[in-house]
């Protein structure tokens, strides 16, 4: 699939969906939910096997992979640094068990939730529940004109950017940038934002980031007590790199494609929102193996409750889900020309997009 074909291979009972009234748009998707929740239902069942093995295969393969780092370190940098890479795609798979349990879907004790969410998040540098918080904002109101802002990446309309002053133009020029977007936003998350409470969480969340933090000062003394403070920050800073530019490309390709869902008001609804705004990307087995099979998103946008380690299983489960063509790799990198929403179009579109707008709409 192409980033121009998402809205025409989707199921045929969300077909046209922008074009219903409110009434008729709702009583749409209350059918849509009770057509989707028989097909969901029975994968939204925690395994504790599944789960359990999954942090073996994970997290000890981390472990592994550091022990090697380990004793590579001093002989060539040459073979220390692929090791880092593995890593980094490690950590990775490691966030997704770290997402599930944000979910509490990863396993059915809420405290097991926690204690491993915890444990992924000081691994991946992310303190457990302000990032909960801010996620679970985020499957809310995915796709809606009217809620951004937290948990998304940055999305103006045509005409917010229109109406912008030259210096927000800039900025968001900047961020949009794949450059800055990939490359200097993995750092940023991991190092500043990650350290940072949410004015706008709860006690809790706060908690949670002074608690992650002392935990990742801890862990930070005792490997560079272990490998040396700069061959530590290197090797962990690379391994952040990888993680985090894979972490927010797999976010950005699945909801940031041409004809993706945003809707304001009542015309937002959340089924069309998952189904329509959330992508199903094709990926090699290894690739999947390592991103957590997150690439069935439209399934975990329909059901967060769904386990990673049962997302594809329930897409191959139901003729419904058939319908759903795959983004591959390459069609996926055509969206990183995609910068604005048209609303007039409902398309993401590039910045070559405003040529084609009489100077007189701007400011």
């Amino acid at each position: 699939m192409t980033p121009h074909s998402r809205k025409q291979s989707a199921p045929a009972l969300l077909h046209d969906s922008h074009s219903l009234t409110p009434a008729a748009d709702q009583e749409r998707d209350r059918a849509s939910i009770a057509a989707w929740r028989s097909a969901i239902d029975a994968y939204k069942r925690p395994s504790k096997w599944r789960a359990s093995w999954q942090i073996i295969n994970s997290l000890g393969a981390y472990v592994l992979a550091w022990v090697l780092m380990y004793f590579t370190v001093g002989i060539s940098w040459w073979l220390t640094a692929p090791l880092a890479v593995a890593a980094g795609g490690l950590q990775v798979r490691i966030f997704i068990i770290f997402h599930d349990c944000g979910h509490g879907s990863f396993f059915k004790s809420g405290r097991a939730n926690s204690i491993w969410g915890f444990v992924c998040g000081l691994m991946t540098f992310t303190p457990y529940q302000r990032w909960r918080w801010e996620h679970n904002r985020h499957h809310a109101r995915s796709g809606n004109l009217d809620h951004r802002g937290v948990g998304d990446i940055w999305t103006l309309t045509v005409q917010e950017y229109l109406d912008a002053t030259r210096w927000q133009r800039l900025g968001y020029r900047l961020v949009r940038n794949p450059l800055f977007l990939f490359i200097v936003g993995p750092i940023y998350l991991s190092l500043i934002k990650e350290r940072l409470p949410n004015r706008r969480g709860t006690r809790r969340e706060k908690r949670s980031v002074v608690w992650m933090n002392l935990a990742v000062l801890a862990w930070v003394i005792g490997m560079s007590f272990i490998f040396g403070l700069a061959q530590y920050a290197t090797i962990q800073l690379l391994i952040l790199l990888v993680a985090g530019s894979v972490g927010i490309w797999l976010f950005y390709v699945q909801h940031q494609f041409e004809d993706a869902y945003w809707a304001r008001g009542e015309t937002w609804t959340y089924t069309a929102a998952a189904l329509e705004g959330s992508s199903y990307y094709k990926l090699p087995r290894v690739l999947q193996w390592f991103t957590g099979n997150i690439g069935f998103h439209h399934i975990h946008h329909l059901s967060p409750k769904v386990p990673n380690y049962n997302l594809q299983r329930c897409h191959e489960s139901s003729p419904l889900f058939s319908q759903i063509q795959g983004m591959t790799f390459l069609a996926s990198l055509r969206t990183l020309s995609l910068r604005l929403w048209d609303e007039s179009t409902r398309k993401l579109v590039g910045f070559r997009h405003l040529k084609n707008i009489p100077a007189d709409c701007g400011p």
